[in-house]
């Protein structure tokens, strides 16, 4: 089969990966064989590829075909559309995706729309479950421009929340509006607060702005480090105004829920037309290096899928 493996960075600075032969996935008794039919890409991948471990190979989401199940007799049927997300090794022909880790797709949702749904997807949903209960308070998201923050927008609102959106791009502020952001800022300065809860992905010096419209007890959960700078905080601003707030750290995967629960959750959503991807590039896969390269440089809002011939 055919997979894209990590080669170091091209002439433009940008991660690169090179589509080549490789040995067909053998599946653990835990894993279903699947036929990938297209895959997402995601920023994260992109850090990774800049100094890839050995043997390591991209993808985390995909949708396809089971076209074996898994040996224990767990998880989806051959035949079964399905959605996935193994730790690795993705973009290619065919991957071995845990069962604990996929979930069915009904005939009505796409497998372009469902291969969008896993990082970005899970992230979304299981960040606004830490934030706890939403309906009626107040939420500052920073980066909101990305898959992650176009999940959060839409779900967060769905649930009652007051959200402001920070984006760079009137463009991409007028959706994040429509999927129904309460405001939409330029610039974390621009806010007013106080918010009872602020999800902070940017880093650098937008974590301490935003720490700073935090209201009293209120709780900042950072899940990402966009800008890759550091963040340095100064304790005593606490007293200026979030005191005794909480600031919290999240990853995704920190959740007694299995990946196969909330993928399930997410493709109802989908299905009931509650939750839309934002497809910023759908492009045959052969453009998987071009893709990175744009997604790296923010060319690209919401999620890049890439779909095999």
């Amino acid at each position: 089969m055919r997979a894209f493996a990590p080669t170091g960075r091209a002439r433009s600075g940008a991660p690169h990966v090179v589509l080549a032969e490789r040995p067909q996935p053998r599946p653990r008794a835990d894993e279903a064989l699947i036929k990938v039919g297209a895959y997402s890409v995601n920023r994260g991948e992109i850090f990774k590829l800049e100094e890839p471990a050995a043997q390591w190979l991209p993808g985390k989401d995909v949708a396809g075909l089971v076209v074996q199940q898994a040996a224990d007799g767990s998880g989806p049927r051959a035949g079964a559309r399905v959605v996935g997300h193994p730790m690795s090794a993705g973009w290619a022909e065919y991957a071995a995706v845990p069962t604990d880790a996929l979930a069915e797709l009904p005939d009505h949702v796409g497998t372009v729309e469902a291969a969008a749904l896993p990082l970005a997807g899970l992230t979304a949903l299981r960040l606004l479950r830490a934030a706890g209960p939403v309906g009626g308070r107040r939420i500052l998201l920073t980066g909101a421009s990305g898959g992650v923050g176009h999940y959060v927008t839409e779900l967060a609102a769905a649930a009652g929340a007051r959200l402001t959106a920070v984006t760079a791009s009137p463009e991409r502020g007028a959706r994040l509006r429509e999927l129904g952001a309460d405001q939409v800022v330029h610039d974390v300065a621009a806010t007013t607060g106080p918010y009872d809860v602020v999800l902070e992905s940017t880093g650098g010096a937008t974590l301490p702005l935003a720490l700073a419209r935090v209201r009293r007890g209120g709780t900042l959960i950072w899940f990402g480090q966009a800008s890759r700078t550091p963040v340095t905080l100064d304790f005593f601003d606490f007293f200026a105004g979030p005191e005794s707030a909480t600031l919290r750290h999240f990853h995704y995967m920190d959740f007694p829920e299995s990946f196969a629960e909330d993928l399930a959750a997410l493709v109802r959503l989908v299905a009931g037309g509650r939750l839309h991807p934002e497809l910023g590039r759908v492009a045959d896969w052969s453009e998987t290096a071009a893709t990175l390269a744009d997604l790296r440089d923010r060319r690209i809002r919401g999620n890049a899928v890439l779909t095999l011939s």
